[in-house]
């Protein structure tokens, strides 16, 4: 009779490889998916979660739907394997079309620079399987967007180098020396190079942006070191006005391909990722692009990997024939950048009213880094909590407790314990619901 694989875990040691018991100890801590198959709404299902905690943006679902329904027809080749698992030729060039109007790129890219992946975690997951052998580093500042975890090392093996920056600014220049010490001591600890440096421009979950000249540092230490430069722009369209935070100097977004690398870095070392899920709130469609311009030979190796994230023929043509209509791109992403200033300006006023504390000074993405572990430790004077991540700990299983969903600073990397993410890019009413279920989870114990 087969044993039980919760018996304590020795089952599955038998019948899986290492890489199968990674996995499962992974899996058995994500409960993302439970969240997303129980979403709370008002009429149709109230006892559902009300989640702030997954990054996607449901502001302008309607005008995308209606563009989709009135504008897209398959043809047969779109229920063929069409021109291959890197893209069909016109989406490829969309994109290209597409970034070259909005990225600002010093040379245009062209669609043979281009690899469509079934969304960016495949496109990152890639390209640490191409640049790193099992056990090598590649080297991510806290606090980070949690999956990046997974995506770096799970399948490929690589080995997260987490970098601490203290009262150090992650997004300022006296951050880039945290890196080096970073890399010198890993591979000091492990014999094992570091290869790869993680930047996530605009930040997830900071919602900030690098500055031009802190990019060019970056560049100058990836090339000293022959390190790979991945930027995950994920969030490029979605850059808004904050409306609050006034007294902030904001930081406008400038990609990594719009910074000439001579001088600074070899070209064939920086690649650049980008994809619909989040600029034009379209996770379920399902589709990234890798983008590098200087090394054919990566495109050779992508190749071979592409049968297994080969993008479905409606993700290709809806995305294709989108991306190539100059006129309604650059009516939405306006509506969006609206839209996303009004969210954001509407929940830090609620942030206000309430007395917790966040970041101030974000104007990217769809998110706000707040303290809670602040507030519950005022609601409760003389509440006994334990060190490390017990308090955030702690608040989340309160928050999921109160049907809420954030994104725990424990998984996001925090440096410090009571941080969550919240995204607020819903409808009003929702962040209304949020947030009272929030309070309830981090007010006074009875």
């Amino acid at each position: 009779m087969m044993g039980s694989l919760t018996a304590s875990g020795s089952r599955a040691t038998q019948i899986f490889s290492r890489r199968g018991q990674s996995a499962l100890v992974h899996g058995s801590r994500i409960i993302l998916w439970d969240i997303t198959s129980n979403v709370w709404h008002k009429e149709t299902n109230s006892d559902g979660y009300v989640n702030v905690g997954v990054a996607e943006n449901t502001l302008l679902h309607d005008i995308l739907l209606d563009y989709i329904h009135a504008n897209i027809r398959l043809t047969a080749n779109y229920i063929t394997y069409n021109d291959g698992s890197m893209g069909s030729n016109r989406l490829r060039q969309a994109v290209s079309h597409f970034m070259n109007r909005h990225l600002n790129p010093v040379l245009p890219v062209e669609p043979q620079q281009i690899v469509i992946t079934n969304g960016c975690s495949s496109a990152i997951e890639q390209l640490s399987w191409a640049f790193m052998e099992p056990g090598e580093g590649i080297l991510l500042g806290k606090p980070y967007y949690g999956t990046f975890i997974a995506d770096l090392s799970l399948r490929p093996g690589a080995v997260v180098v987490p970098v601490d920056f203290g009262d150090i600014d992650p997004l300022g220049p006296q951050a880039v020396s945290q890196y080096e010490r970073a890399a010198m001591e890993f591979e000091r600890r492990t014999g094992k190079r570091v290869r790869a440096f993680m930047l996530c421009h605009p930040h997830n979950p900071l919602g900030r942006c690098y500055p031009r000249s802190v990019i060019a540092d970056l560049m100058r230490m990836c090339q000293a070191r022959q390190l790979h430069l991945i930027s995950d722009e994920i969030y490029a369209m979605s850059v808004w006005d904050n409306r609050v935070d006034t007294d902030v100097p904001p930081t406008r977004f400038e990609s990594v391909l719009s910074v000439d690398t001579a001088g600074l870095i070899d070209p064939d070392l920086v690649h650049i990722i980008w994809g619909m899920s989040k600029d034009f709130g379209a996770n379920g469609l399902r589709l990234g692009a890798i983008v590098s311009q200087s090394s054919p030979e990566l495109q050779m190796a992508l190749k071979a990997m592409s049968l297994y994230s080969y993008v479905s023929g409606l993700s290709d043509q809806i995305t294709s024939s989108l991306l190539l209509d100059d006129a309604f791109t650059d009516r939405y992403i306006q509506l969006n950048r609206e839209r996303l200033s009004e969210a954001h300006a509407f929940f830090v006023q609620l942030l206000w009213k309430y007395d917790i504390e966040y970041i101030r000074g974000c104007n990217a993405g769809f998110f706000v880094w707040i303290n809670l572990g602040k507030k519950y430790l005022e609601a409760n004077p003389g509440k006994a909590v334990g060190g490390g991540t017990a308090l955030t700990d702690m608040i989340m299983q309160k928050l999921l407790d109160k049907k809420v969903f954030l994104a725990s600073g424990t998984s996001f990397g925090s440096e410090k314990p009571g941080w969550f993410r919240v995204v607020f890019a819903h409808p009003l009413p929702y962040l209304e619901e949020a947030m009272k279920r929030i309070l309830l989870a981090v007010g006074p114990e009875v």
